[in-house]
């Protein structure tokens, strides 16, 4: 049986909601860095307990006491993280050179010992790395702390926040990674690290009986950890293309916080993993829990192919709250950063984004741009990367907190051998353009609506576009799509203007500059034979456009 462990494990985190980004890369590149490492526990020099004489010695031994207690402690101790830091050479980097924060909390319960090791802290991020030892692991279980965060004074959890763990085989223990866009406005803080309960999952799975080659909707009972049914319906997006689309109800409402159910082929013994694009969790009308997933149609031969249902299951919790409260410092990490107001165009003649600010940590560089297009946040560039002094670094999009939703952070990791001064050149670049248009409102008319399939072609901004719809059940789905690569796609349709619009629900969720430009709508309980179809806009794409702009110097 294939493990889904990485798959579910980046649904257990809170960094990433829906739509995802390619969580398989990722957590395969977590897989290899290893789920945990070994615990070496940091054991303080012992105290000598000879009696002194003199009690000012006694007082002034007290109050330094007193004054390391509460001063961060750097030079935490070298630990083999395994490949726990794989993508993250800079904090590998500040870890080698002794400027991590020594942490050496511990707390243990019911046989597992959870121990806060290591804090790095700078103008960009807070980063925590700890361990978990959790003795004897079955391969088809795996543990999670639920709700890891940190909190200030007041209560107030931090933004940005996500963590994972990682297993070591070798050492038979957890590497943890915890990571936040907090830091200090001063040099210290006190905060407060908590986690509201550890718990362990098992990997589930049920047989389903699914016919790939019919357009119905499946019903399968489950009855069974919580699970209800699931509900499947296939959909052909190309050629070598398709599309399940299902709908998971519950009986047990907890259950839906941690059973992540995912269809999985299986052919010849081997599990199939869905496509990049694919998603999941999307609430349907009445609660549901819906996944869309994609797969190749030639990796799914007829009668050589069956299917499943993985899920997880809680097998046990170890209550919390697990709190930890800490001081932590930005102090050592001063040293190497450089803060840079810019207010660049993002290309020329381009008004509506601007790059911001740069900040650069020896781990991490980040660069803020703000639009100023309603509604459209996002840049229009889909492939973002700076060159680096010769370098390229990969960056990755954190959308910033709600009471700045014109503002995008994107975050580049330092490798460890990269130190950059004032003086490194550095230039954004933006690959993959994609632009967004509303300017089509001409309706497309739908006449003598059926369950037979019935195809229209128009043009939309000059490209050709196919809109098919048809009738299942009670419910009419409109599909769209063009053979023209260039054009992006539709994001989303409606039925008439005005109070008696209807806003038709996206089976599908497509994600710009995927390549994807098919779509698929569906009415609910629709009951006319005509209708009068709108979009709310459509982009297209220029998978050759890109735009420069030097940061510095």
């Amino acid at each position: 049986m294939d493990k889904i462990e990485p798959t579910l494990k980046r649904q257990l985190n809170k960094d990433e909601n829906v739509p995802y980004p390619d969580f398989e890369n990722m957590w395969s590149r977590m897989e290899e860095a290893g789920h945990t490492s070994a615990v070496v526990d940091s054991i303080p020099a012992r105290v000598s307990t000879r009696r002194h004489k003199s009690w000012r010695r006694i007082a002034m031994a007290a109050s330094l006491s007193a004054l390391l207690a509460a001063a961060p402690v750097y030079a935490a101790i070298h630990y083999d993280w395994g490949n726990l830091l794989q993508d993250k050479g800079g904090l590998q980097a500040v870890l080698d050179q002794n400027r991590g924060q020594s942490l050496g909390q511990t707390i243990s319960r019911d046989g597992v010992t959870l121990t806060l090791r290591t804090a790095i802290v700078d103008e960009n991020r807070t980063v925590i790395l700890y361990n978990l030892d959790v003795g004897k692991r079955v391969d088809t279980e795996f543990w999670d702390l639920k709700d890891l965060s940190l909190k200030d004074e007041h209560g107030k959890n931090s933004e940005g926040e996500f963590s994972y763990l990682q297993w070591d085989e070798k050492n038979q223990r957890y590497n943890g990674y915890f990571e936040s866009d907090w830091s200090p406005q001063q040099e210290t803080a006190k905060v407060t690290l908590t986690a509201d309960i550890l718990q362990l999952y098992s990997q589930q799975e049920e047989n389903l009986q699914l016919d790939s080659s019919s357009e119905q909707v499946q019903s399968f009972q489950i009855g069974k950890d919580g699970l209800q049914k699931i509900e499947v319906k296939a959909f052909k997006q190309s050629v070598d293309k398709i599309l399940f689309s299902s709908a998971i109800t519950f009986d047990q409402t907890e259950a839906k916080a941690w059973a992540f159910p995912q269809i999985t082929p299986v052919v010849q013994g081997k599990t199939l993993h869905a496509l990049s694009g694919s998603t999941y969790g999307q609430p349907g009308d009445h609660g549901e829990y819906t996944t869309q997933q994609y797969f190749k149609r030639s990796d799914l031969p007829a009668g050589q192919t069956t299917y499943k249902l993985q899920y997880t299951k809680v097998e046990k919790n170890i209550d919390g709250p697990w709190k930890f409260d800490l001081q932590l410092s930005k102090k050592q990490m001063e040293s190497g950063t450089i803060k840079t107001a810019l207010n660049l165009p993002l290309e020329s003649g381009d008004d509506n984004h601007i790059i911001e600010k740069m900040v650069v940590t020896p781990t991490q560089i980040r660069v803020a741009v703000r639009s100023k297009v309603k509604g459209f946040a996002d840049i229009p560039y889909q492939k973002i990367s700076l060159e680096v002094n010769g370098r390229t670094l990969e960056g990755g999009l954190y959308r910033s907190p709600k009471d700045d939703p014109y503002l995008r952070s994107y975050k580049f990791e330092l490798p460890s051998d990269l130190v950059i001064t004032k003086e490194t050149p550095i230039t954004f670049v933006g690959k993959y353009k994609v632009t967004t248009h509303q300017d089509d409102k001409i309706p497309v008319l739908l006449t003598d609506i059926s369950n037979k399939k019935q195809t229209l072609n128009s043009e939309v901004g000059g490209y050709p576009v196919h809109w098919t719809y048809y009738m299942q059940g009670e419910d009419l789905y409109v599909e769209t799509g063009s053979e023209d690569a260039h054009f992006g796609g539709i994001n989303q349709t409606h039925i008439n203007l005005g109070a008696d619009r209807i806003i038709g629900k996206p089976v599908t969720v497509n994600f710009s500059g995927d390549g994807n430009n098919k779509a698929i709508d569906v009415y609910k309980g629709f009951k006319e034979k005509e209708a009068s179809l709108y979009m709310f806009y459509y982009t297209t794409d220029d998978p050759d456009k890109e735009t420069r702009v030097q940061l510095q110097p």
